[in-house]
């Protein structure tokens, strides 16, 4: 496969600057797609040059696969990264890449499809040695008269778990029998109407769990290496809004444990290029448990390059273009403790409705190494009511993890965003929060302390 030269990305916002960023520090050119609504855009901006490629409305543009590849095309790309989101792990949009003569700058579609199917992604891992949850096979319309036997078997409280698709869209908690018909069947319509696929699969559920997810690199030839773990506990509605590495939850037995379950998954797939293994970590037994494999980059991938000094989307762009130079996991090295946030456009105190609108001003101190802000926006810039309200992401280091804390509050004191709300002042609420100061980051965190949190932010 020849060198890459030229890469479409098929993305927006604060990743597809990530991304331009990456391309232009190894050489390489980059190609920026956006719709009419965003044609002034900062990512439009970042890139060497761009396409209009439809109507604001994401299905209309950025989920158009024909007029992506029409642009790659016309632009004379030869490669195509998807960032996360949108088209990042649809395997039509790689396959028809790579039918156009494009590089895919990600894994291989049946990489793709094999770990999109949660519940096949269940047996993988099984089939690998990984440690997974007591759970149900994929569930239909066609049996859902086997549910209360497998609920039995696993034992309440359990989680209904759309097979395909992410986001936490249409998961619930069950805790007893006569609530799980009808959560069922719940999930089963947003599965279907999210994921164009109704199929859902019961999971135990972990009362006082954690979210720790193991990034890797895999070379495509069987070999792979990871790059430590990250906990991304402190979550809205299934959504992750904190994440930070390493984890404060783990020693370095359990960390090895864990590190060398997800190489295992990732050998055993042949995995190429960059993935993230998702478990869930009982607080109470010190247990971990597969729960995902997500086959792109992550939102929260900065925090794992602050503390390696590891650019994952470089090194994505190596393997896909067969230039990597071979990363050993001896030279993977950790450096003091990081913290990411991010930043939305919503209003913390009227249920967090995205806030869209123009942003007046736009700073976040940067003043030396130990901070780095991933952004799509700037002043003057207009948060758009069609896609994600992230604006930003706002990585801290400090020698460990009270530095990082202190480090954050010290950073977001002195930041001025203007002319829209955004969700700063409950993140300031969450790092002031005592609990938080102790590491005791459940995933039910928010949930627990969500009143304090919002009283503390202000």
């Amino acid at each position: 496969m020849a060198r890459i030269n030229k890469v479409l990305i098929a993305n927006r916002g604060e990743i597809a600057c990530r991304i331009a960023r990456s391309c232009r520090e190894l050489g390489i050119a980059s190609v920026a797609v956006c719709s009419e609504a965003d044609a002034d855009a900062l990512h439009v901006r970042s890139a060497d040059e761009h396409r209009v490629v439809g109507p604001a409305r994401a299905q209309h543009s950025y989920l158009n696969i024909d007029k992506l590849i029409e642009a790659a095309l016309d632009t004379g790309a030869d490669a195509v990264h998807p960032g996360y989101g949108f088209l990042a792990e649809n395997t039509r949009f790689a396959e028809a890449s790579a039918a156009a003569g494009l590089t895919w700058i990600g894994p291989r579609p049946d990489s793709i499809r094999d770990m999109g199917d949660k519940a096949r992604a269940r047996g993988i891992a099984m089939e690998a040695g990984v440690p997974v949850l007591p759970g149900s096979v994929p569930i239909t319309s066609a049996n859902l008269g086997d549910l209360d036997a497998a609920a039995k078997r696993i034992g309440f409280p359990v989680l209904v778990k759309a097979s395909a698709g992410g986001g936490g869209i249409g998961m619930q908690r069950v805790d007893a029998p006569e609530q799980l018909q009808r959560a069922v069947q719940s999930t089963q319509g947003l599965a279907k109407a999210n994921f164009g696929d109704e199929t859902v699969f019961l999971e135990k559920f972990i009362p006082r769990a954690r979210h720790i997810e193991v990034q890797v690199l895999g070379h495509g030839d069987g070999q792979a290496i990871h790059l430590f773990e990250r906990e991304c506990s402190i979550q809205r509605r299934y959504q992750k809004i904190i994440e930070e590495a390493p984890s404060s939850a783990l020693d370095e037995s359990i960390r090895a444990q864990m590190t060398e379950a997800a190489v295992a998954l990732a050998s055993s797939q042949t995995y190429a290029g960059a993935g993230t293994v998702e478990f869930v970590f009982d607080d109470e037994t010190g247990g971990f448990y597969f729960l995902e494999m997500n086959t792109r980059i992550q939102v929260e991938h900065p925090v794992t390059e602050m503390i390696t000094g590891e650019d994952i989307v470089a090194h994505q762009i190596r393997i896909a273009g067969e230039d990597h130079p071979g990363l050993v996991q001896e030279a993977i090295g950790r450096r003091g403790h990081a913290i990411e946030f991010r930043v939305y456009a919503e209003d913390p105190y009227a249920n967090f409705l995205p806030q869209p609108g123009l942003i007046e001003r736009f700073e976040i101190p940067r003043d030396d190494d130990d901070v780095r802000v991933d952004g799509g926006y700037e002043s003057g810039s207009r948060v758009s009511p069609y896609y994600d309200p992230l604006i930003a992401k706002v990585i801290v280091r400090g020698g460990d993890r009270q530095e990082a804390i202190e480090h954050a509050l010290a950073v977001f004191s002195r930041s001025r965003i203007e002319g829209i709300r955004t969700n700063v002042p409950f993140l300031i609420g969450v790092l002031r929060h005592e609990a938080f100061g102790r590491g005791e980051t459940l995933t039910s965190f928010i949930k627990d302390h969500e009143s304090a949190l919002l009283q503390a932010g202000q």
